[in-house]
């Protein structure tokens, strides 16, 4: 095996340029092209690709070994920049090569077990297993880079703007925060364990406490839960926390934080003030907290104009105190033919509803699945009233509105996703005034919608007792293109006002202490007006890239069991660690 003696890379192959020049160039062989006399091969970088040429004037031991080369080899090689004969107009370098004059192959490669290309139909589970040889790809380089300049942007700001970068522990007590912990046994204190930070909200709020008015952080959180396309266990959010402040200065910061990210690593600019619905609004008009509204297709409330009429369907939820609701599908009569209809009813009922009503205008007049039940004209005077015509599909729901909005929401992004109805474009908005609790029905009792640290509006502290419905956070949301990027409030500071929340959650005083005890304390010495947000970073370079896939902006990804197939974690340990930590594994017997 050759080494790199007398050679140091001056030029990546993505980089190189200036024809006339000796350059020396490291990387992988993407491909050969033995023609005889001619021998050329395409090396590779994370910069990009640069053809290598052998000819007749190349020296016998050059042009051997080259021709010995095979794919993902490991080379060095030293040449003079040229212009290609053949140029190849779909490479940044495609008008020059180097012809080489001495060559070093520095490692040898078995024969992968799949081509190391951009367009791959290789299988992800086959290419998860060998993610290293995957991580090769140009496509997937790409991605990461751009995250390390989305990273590297966050801190740029953020620092600019006179936040103090502060890490805060990875492992610590296990606080109620909405998802499944992650637990680490202690050797040390048999029986305890530690919790991986779900997000460092806690230590964030203490570290305003502390007199940090500004922080921020990149964060890793993790969150034992079930996984899909933008959630992995282990996740990155640029974490920030501000004091003195209220709602629209971490907006105000978070929107330029956005607008100075876009024009640095896209050279695109974002229009401020960012777009805001309220949390009601975005409900009832696109049945969703997080909605992409960069197509219509809102929700209509059609209660009234059908309140009368002789369908139980519509009588029965609107006597329970229901709603009835629609959306109208644009052109959609050719697609939604009534067996596909039948799947989106079968859809409905799988996300909560009872049933799905229709109409599917094809013909002179519009045919409903209500239609023994309205005259020709009442169906017609809907059709008016929602301003459907000839082609379009239109699709009720009737129930709670806690039920209709969000399955109306569902099948508008499933409708329009078929239909291609969904453009291009960065659609950012704030979702603010959050309710401050939900009724949960199971335990019949009001549960907080955010963290128990999160502030209500002031006009709303004096139904926290009497009228929780009422009650309104200052929370805020913030969407791109329907999927959330960051959640954040404005934090409690005052003692007695957290203790009133932490009552009305109904925890007891052991409660408080067993699980927030420490926090409690330090708010009796008093902390600063304070409120933040988390950006997720994931998220963003997922969209940012226009990948549909966390997995596609993750060096090393799990898949949806939550394992990671290269390394195969999690893995076993054995029966001398178990037994330093006081652990036993109990074997789940079989019922069989």
């Amino acid at each position: 095996m050759d080494t790199m003696q007398g050679l140091k890379r001056t030029n990546y192959c993505g980089e190189t340029e200036g024809i006339g020049k000796t350059v020396v160039v490291g990387g992988y062989v993407q491909k050969i092209r033995d023609m005889g006399t001619l021998i050329f091969i395409d090396l590779r970088d994370r910069t990009g690709i640069v053809q290598l040429a052998f000819d007749d004037t190349s020296s016998r031991d050059v042009f051997e070994k080259a021709r010995t080369c095979r794919q993902e080899f490991v080379l060095m090689a030293k040449g003079v920049v040229r212009e290609r004969e053949s140029k190849n107009k779909e490479l940044p370098t495609g008008d020059i090569e180097i012809l080489v004059d001495d060559l070093r192959i520095l490692a040898k490669a078995e024969t992968p077990p799949f081509e190391v290309v951009n367009d791959t139909n290789v299988n992800e589970e086959l290419r998860l297993k060998y993610r290293y040889l995957d991580l090769r790809r140009g496509v997937l380089q790409k991605n990461i880079i751009m995250r390390s300049e989305i990273a590297k942007a966050a801190r740029d700001y953020f620092y600019n703007n006179g936040f103090i970068e502060i890490e805060t522990p990875m492992m610590i007590k296990s606080t109620p925060e909405g998802a499944r912990d992650y637990v680490v046994p202690s050797r040390i204190h048999h029986g305890k364990f530690y919790a991986l930070p779900q997000s460092p909200q806690i230590y964030k709020q203490l570290l305003m406490i502390a007199g940090f008015d500004r922080y921020i952080q990149l964060a890793r959180c993790f969150r034992d839960e079930d996984l899909r396309a933008d959630r992995q266990p282990e996740f990155t959010q640029i974490d920030m926390e501000m004091s003195f402040v209220d709602v629209e200065d971490i907006l105000e910061i978070a929107e330029g934080f956005i607008k100075y990210l876009y024009k640095t690593v896209l050279d695109t600019d974002i229009p401020t003030p960012l777009p805001r619905l309220t949390y009601k609004d975005a409900m009832e008009r696109y049945g969703s907290d997080k909605p992409d509204t960069r197509f219509g297709m809102e929700i209509q409330n059609i209660t009234d104009d059908v309140r009368d009429c002789e369908f139980v369907v519509f009588r029965s939820a609107i006597d329970n105190g229901g709603s009835v609701r629609a959306i109208v599908v644009p052109d959609a009569a050719a697609t939604y033919t009534r067996k596909e209809i039948d799947k989106l009813v079968d859809y409905s009922k799988g996300i909560g509803a009872k049933g799905l009503a229709y109409v599917r205008w094809t013909d002179a007049e519009p045919n409903a699945s209500f239609k023994k039940f309205f005259t020709p004209d009442e169906i017609k005077a809907l059709m008016d009233r929602l301003g459907a015509k000839q082609g379009d599909v239109v699709l009720i729901v009737a129930d709670k509105d806690r039920i209709t909005l969000p399955v109306l929401g569902a099948l508008r992004l499933k409708t329009a996703k078929r239909l291609d109805m969904i453009p291009e474009g960065w659609n950012f908005l704030w979702i603010t005034d959050f309710p401050f609790f939900e009724y949960d029905d199971e335990t019949e009792s009001w549960v907080a919608m955010h963290h128990p640290f999160t502030m209500p509006k002031d006009e709303c502290i004096g139904y926290l007792d009497t009228d929780p419905g009422k009650v309104i956070a200052k929370a805020y949301d913030l969407v791109l293109n329907g999927i959330e990027l960051s959640s954040g409030s404005i934090r409690i500071n005052d003692y007695e006002l957290q203790q009133r929340m932490f009552e009305s959650l109904g925890l007891t005083d052991e409660e408080i202490e067993a699980k927030f005890g420490f926090l409690v304390e330090a708010y009796k010495y008093a902390a600063a007006p304070h409120g933040g947000m988390g950006i997720g970073l994931d998220r963003l370079a997922m969209l940012m890239t226009g990948c549909d896939s966390l997995r596609d902006v993750t060096a090393f990804p799990k898949v949806q069991n939550a394992s990671e197939l290269m390394s195969a974690a999690p893995g076993a340990v054995d029966a001398e660690q178990l037994k330093e930590l006081a652990i036993s594994i109990i074997e789940e017997k079989n019922d069989d």
